[in-house]
Protein backbone atom coordinates (compact mmCIF):
# COMPACT_ATOMS: atom_id res chain seq x y z
CA UNK A 1 0.00 0.00 0.00
CA UNK A 2 1.35 3.39 -0.98
CA UNK A 3 2.09 5.85 1.81
CA UNK A 4 1.62 8.83 -0.51
CA UNK A 5 -0.52 11.61 0.87
CA UNK A 6 -3.74 12.60 -0.90
CA UNK A 7 -3.80 15.50 -3.34
CA UNK A 8 -6.85 16.87 -1.52
CA UNK A 9 -5.94 19.07 1.44
CA UNK A 10 -8.53 18.26 4.08
CA UNK A 11 -9.84 21.31 5.99
CA UNK A 12 -9.55 21.73 9.78
CA UNK A 13 -12.10 19.54 11.53
CA UNK A 14 -12.27 17.03 8.68
CA UNK A 15 -14.20 13.93 9.73
CA UNK A 16 -14.24 10.31 8.58
CA UNK A 17 -17.87 9.36 9.20
CA UNK A 18 -17.68 5.57 8.80
CA UNK A 19 -14.97 3.11 9.83
CA UNK A 20 -14.61 0.08 12.11
CA UNK A 21 -12.31 -1.38 14.75
CA UNK A 22 -11.58 -5.08 15.36
CA UNK A 23 -9.77 -6.62 18.33
CA UNK A 24 -8.24 -10.08 18.02
CA UNK A 25 -8.93 -10.59 21.75
CA UNK A 26 -12.69 -10.12 21.31
CA UNK A 27 -14.21 -12.94 19.27
CA UNK A 28 -16.82 -12.40 16.58
CA UNK A 29 -20.40 -12.80 17.77
CA UNK A 30 -22.77 -15.50 16.53
CA UNK A 31 -24.63 -14.35 13.44
CA UNK A 32 -21.85 -12.07 12.22
CA UNK A 33 -19.04 -12.56 9.72
CA UNK A 34 -15.54 -13.54 10.89
CA UNK A 35 -13.11 -10.86 11.99
CA UNK A 36 -11.12 -9.47 9.03
CA UNK A 37 -8.05 -9.09 11.26
CA UNK A 38 -6.80 -6.90 14.09
CA UNK A 39 -7.34 -3.18 13.43
CA UNK A 40 -6.79 -0.90 16.40
CA UNK A 41 -6.63 2.79 17.28
CA UNK A 42 -2.88 3.01 16.72
CA UNK A 43 -3.28 1.75 13.15
CA UNK A 44 -6.15 4.10 12.44
CA UNK A 45 -4.25 7.11 13.78
CA UNK A 46 -1.74 6.51 11.01
CA UNK A 47 -4.60 6.82 8.51
CA UNK A 48 -5.76 10.02 10.18
CA UNK A 49 -2.30 11.57 10.02
CA UNK A 50 -1.84 10.58 6.40
CA UNK A 51 -5.19 12.06 5.33
CA UNK A 52 -5.15 14.99 7.79
CA UNK A 53 -8.40 13.94 9.46
CA UNK A 54 -9.17 15.19 12.96
CA UNK A 55 -12.54 13.59 13.73
CA UNK A 56 -14.04 10.16 13.28
CA UNK A 57 -17.32 8.27 13.59
CA UNK A 58 -16.71 4.69 14.76
CA UNK A 59 -19.37 2.32 13.40
CA UNK A 60 -20.17 -0.95 15.15
CA UNK A 61 -19.09 -3.74 12.77
CA UNK A 62 -21.38 -6.63 11.88
CA UNK A 63 -18.80 -9.07 13.22
CA UNK A 64 -19.65 -8.03 16.79
CA UNK A 65 -23.44 -7.81 16.35
CA UNK A 66 -24.77 -6.43 19.71
CA UNK A 67 -21.41 -6.54 21.54
CA UNK A 68 -20.32 -2.88 21.45
CA UNK A 69 -17.22 -3.28 23.67
CA UNK A 70 -14.60 -2.74 20.97
CA UNK A 71 -16.38 0.27 19.51
CA UNK A 72 -16.84 1.92 22.91
CA UNK A 73 -13.25 1.24 23.98
CA UNK A 74 -11.93 2.79 20.77
CA UNK A 75 -14.05 5.92 21.21
CA UNK A 76 -12.77 6.27 24.78
CA UNK A 77 -9.18 5.95 23.56
CA UNK A 78 -9.70 8.47 20.75
CA UNK A 79 -11.35 10.99 23.07
CA UNK A 80 -13.63 13.90 22.22
CA UNK A 81 -12.67 13.80 18.53
CA UNK A 82 -14.71 10.59 18.15
CA UNK A 83 -18.40 9.69 18.14
CA UNK A 84 -20.02 6.33 17.48
CA UNK A 85 -22.79 4.28 15.88
CA UNK A 86 -23.85 1.34 18.05
CA UNK A 87 -26.19 -1.62 17.78
CA UNK A 88 -28.75 -2.28 20.52
CA UNK A 89 -31.99 -4.26 20.66
CA UNK A 90 -35.49 -3.45 21.87
CA UNK A 91 -34.76 -4.54 25.44
CA UNK A 92 -32.04 -1.96 26.07
CA UNK A 93 -32.65 -0.01 29.27
CA UNK A 94 -32.55 3.72 29.85
CA UNK A 95 -29.47 3.47 32.07
CA UNK A 96 -27.52 1.69 29.34
CA UNK A 97 -28.64 4.21 26.72
CA UNK A 98 -27.56 7.05 29.00
CA UNK A 99 -24.17 5.38 29.53
CA UNK A 100 -23.63 4.85 25.81
CA UNK A 101 -24.70 8.39 24.96
CA UNK A 102 -22.23 9.80 27.49
CA UNK A 103 -19.60 7.55 25.89
CA UNK A 104 -20.16 9.21 22.51
CA UNK A 105 -22.78 7.10 20.75
CA UNK A 106 -25.04 9.15 18.50
CA UNK A 107 -26.75 6.61 16.24
CA UNK A 108 -28.15 3.10 15.89
CA UNK A 109 -26.97 0.95 12.99
CA UNK A 110 -29.68 -0.56 10.77
CA UNK A 111 -28.30 -3.12 8.29
CA UNK A 112 -30.78 -4.61 5.82
CA UNK A 113 -28.24 -6.94 4.21
CA UNK A 114 -26.61 -10.28 5.15
CA UNK A 115 -25.04 -10.36 8.65
CA UNK A 116 -27.01 -7.34 9.85
CA UNK A 117 -27.92 -7.54 13.53
CA UNK A 118 -30.90 -5.17 13.17
CA UNK A 119 -32.84 -4.82 9.92
CA UNK A 120 -35.72 -2.66 8.82
CA UNK A 121 -38.32 -4.95 10.42
CA UNK A 122 -37.01 -3.93 13.87
CA UNK A 123 -36.06 -0.36 13.05
CA UNK A 124 -39.23 1.41 14.15
CA UNK A 125 -39.35 -0.19 17.59
CA UNK A 126 -35.67 0.31 18.33
CA UNK A 127 -35.57 3.89 17.07
CA UNK A 128 -38.52 4.70 19.32
CA UNK A 129 -36.32 3.57 22.22
CA UNK A 130 -33.12 5.42 21.27
CA UNK A 131 -34.40 8.61 19.64
CA UNK A 132 -35.19 10.28 23.00
CA UNK A 133 -31.47 10.00 23.78
CA UNK A 134 -30.56 11.97 20.66
CA UNK A 135 -29.66 8.99 18.48
CA UNK A 136 -30.44 8.89 14.78
CA UNK A 137 -30.72 5.90 12.43
CA UNK A 138 -27.72 4.90 10.31
CA UNK A 139 -29.11 2.75 7.51
CA UNK A 140 -27.37 0.45 5.05
CA UNK A 141 -29.46 -1.34 2.45
CA UNK A 142 -29.61 -2.11 -1.25
CA UNK A 143 -30.56 1.29 -2.66
CA UNK A 144 -32.59 -0.37 -5.38
CA UNK A 145 -35.22 -1.08 -2.68
CA UNK A 146 -35.60 2.57 -1.66
CA UNK A 147 -38.96 3.09 -3.40
CA UNK A 148 -40.39 0.24 -1.31
CA UNK A 149 -39.01 1.49 2.03
CA UNK A 150 -39.14 5.27 1.44
CA UNK A 151 -42.31 5.74 3.49
CA UNK A 152 -40.89 3.79 6.45
CA UNK A 153 -37.71 5.87 6.43
CA UNK A 154 -39.71 9.09 6.33
CA UNK A 155 -41.64 7.93 9.41
CA UNK A 156 -38.41 7.85 11.41
CA UNK A 157 -38.26 10.36 14.24
CA UNK A 158 -35.58 12.94 13.56
CA UNK A 159 -32.53 12.50 11.36
CA UNK A 160 -31.22 9.47 9.49
CA UNK A 161 -28.19 8.58 7.37
CA UNK A 162 -27.95 6.39 4.27
CA UNK A 163 -24.60 4.63 3.77
CA UNK A 164 -22.30 4.32 0.78
CA UNK A 165 -23.88 6.55 -1.90
CA UNK A 166 -27.14 4.65 -1.39
CA UNK A 167 -25.35 1.33 -1.93
CA UNK A 168 -27.17 0.46 -5.14
CA UNK A 169 -25.94 -3.11 -5.48
CA UNK A 170 -26.16 -2.70 -9.23
CA UNK A 171 -25.28 0.96 -9.84
CA UNK A 172 -28.27 2.79 -11.32
CA UNK A 173 -28.61 5.83 -13.52
CA UNK A 174 -29.55 9.17 -12.03
CA UNK A 175 -32.92 8.92 -13.78
CA UNK A 176 -33.78 5.62 -12.06
CA UNK A 177 -36.81 5.59 -9.73
CA UNK A 178 -34.63 4.30 -6.89
CA UNK A 179 -32.19 7.20 -7.21
CA UNK A 180 -35.07 9.68 -7.39
CA UNK A 181 -36.37 8.12 -4.15
CA UNK A 182 -32.98 8.82 -2.55
CA UNK A 183 -33.18 12.46 -3.65
CA UNK A 184 -36.66 12.74 -2.14
CA UNK A 185 -35.32 11.44 1.16
CA UNK A 186 -32.52 14.01 1.05
CA UNK A 187 -35.10 16.70 0.29
CA UNK A 188 -36.88 15.88 3.55
CA UNK A 189 -34.11 17.87 5.25
CA UNK A 190 -33.56 15.00 7.69
CA UNK A 191 -31.52 12.63 5.51
CA UNK A 192 -27.74 12.61 5.09
CA UNK A 193 -25.82 10.39 2.63
CA UNK A 194 -22.28 9.08 3.03
CA UNK A 195 -20.07 9.38 -0.04
CA UNK A 196 -18.11 6.23 0.65
CA UNK A 197 -17.05 2.68 -0.31
CA UNK A 198 -17.59 2.89 -4.09
CA UNK A 199 -15.58 -0.32 -4.47
CA UNK A 200 -18.39 -2.28 -2.78
CA UNK A 201 -20.85 -1.73 -5.63
CA UNK A 202 -18.99 -0.41 -8.67
CA UNK A 203 -18.93 -2.47 -11.85
CA UNK A 204 -16.59 -0.10 -13.70
CA UNK A 205 -14.02 -0.36 -10.91
CA UNK A 206 -10.96 1.50 -9.68
CA UNK A 207 -9.52 4.02 -9.80
CA UNK A 208 -12.43 6.27 -10.81
CA UNK A 209 -15.50 4.08 -10.13
CA UNK A 210 -17.32 6.02 -12.85
CA UNK A 211 -20.70 4.32 -12.33
CA UNK A 212 -20.83 5.10 -8.61
CA UNK A 213 -19.16 8.44 -9.29
CA UNK A 214 -22.13 9.55 -11.40
CA UNK A 215 -24.38 8.89 -8.41
CA UNK A 216 -22.05 10.71 -6.02
CA UNK A 217 -21.70 13.75 -8.27
CA UNK A 218 -25.47 14.01 -8.68
CA UNK A 219 -25.94 13.83 -4.91
CA UNK A 220 -23.38 16.57 -4.29
CA UNK A 221 -24.90 18.78 -6.99
CA UNK A 222 -28.36 18.27 -5.47
CA UNK A 223 -27.62 18.88 -1.78
CA UNK A 224 -24.00 19.37 -0.69
CA UNK A 225 -25.27 20.37 2.75
CA UNK A 226 -26.51 16.80 3.30
CA UNK A 227 -23.43 14.88 2.16
CA UNK A 228 -20.73 13.24 4.32
CA UNK A 229 -17.46 11.49 3.45
CA UNK A 230 -16.14 8.24 4.88
CA UNK A 231 -13.20 5.89 4.36
CA UNK A 232 -14.86 2.61 5.43
CA UNK A 233 -11.42 1.63 6.81
CA UNK A 234 -10.22 -1.12 7.17
CA UNK A 235 -12.41 -2.08 4.20
CA UNK A 236 -13.66 -5.42 5.61
CA UNK A 237 -15.74 -6.20 2.52
CA UNK A 238 -13.06 -5.45 -0.09
CA UNK A 239 -12.92 -8.48 -2.37
CA UNK A 240 -9.25 -8.15 -3.29
CA UNK A 241 -6.57 -5.87 -1.89
CA UNK A 242 -8.02 -2.99 0.15
CA UNK A 243 -8.28 0.30 -1.71
CA UNK A 244 -5.88 3.16 -1.03
CA UNK A 245 -7.39 5.52 1.54
CA UNK A 246 -5.74 8.58 -0.03
CA UNK A 247 -7.19 7.68 -3.42
CA UNK A 248 -10.66 7.36 -1.87
CA UNK A 249 -10.36 10.82 -0.33
CA UNK A 250 -9.14 12.23 -3.64
CA UNK A 251 -12.35 11.05 -5.33
CA UNK A 252 -13.95 14.10 -3.73
CA UNK A 253 -11.92 16.28 -6.10
CA UNK A 254 -14.05 14.79 -8.89
CA UNK A 255 -17.30 14.25 -7.00
CA UNK A 256 -17.31 17.69 -5.34
CA UNK A 257 -15.21 19.98 -7.55
CA UNK A 258 -16.20 23.09 -5.57
CA UNK A 259 -13.88 23.65 -2.60
CA UNK A 260 -16.65 25.16 -0.48
CA UNK A 261 -18.74 22.02 -1.00
CA UNK A 262 -15.80 19.82 0.02
CA UNK A 263 -15.41 21.88 3.21
CA UNK A 264 -19.07 21.29 4.04
CA UNK A 265 -18.86 17.59 3.29
CA UNK A 266 -15.66 16.96 5.24
CA UNK A 267 -16.07 19.35 8.19
CA UNK A 268 -19.27 21.36 8.53
CA UNK A 269 -21.88 18.67 7.86
CA UNK A 270 -20.45 16.04 10.23
CA UNK A 271 -19.94 18.68 12.93
CA UNK A 272 -23.64 19.55 12.69
CA UNK A 273 -24.90 15.97 12.55
CA UNK A 274 -22.69 14.40 15.23
CA UNK A 275 -22.41 17.36 17.59
CA UNK A 276 -18.72 18.21 17.46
Amino acid sequence: MSAARPRLAAPPGACDTHMHFYDRNVPAAPGGPPLPGHFDVAAYRQVQRRLNLQRVIVVQPNAYQFDNRVTLAAIAELGNSARGVAVVDESVGDAELERMTRAGIRAQRIFELPFGAVGLARMDAIMARVHPFGWHANVQLDGRTLPQVEAQLLRLPGKFVIDHNGKFLEPVGTDAPSFKALLRLVDSGRCWVKLSAPYETSRSGAPSYEDVGRIAKALVAHAPERMLWASNWPHPSAKDAPPDDAALLDLLLDWAPNEADRHRILADNPAELYGF
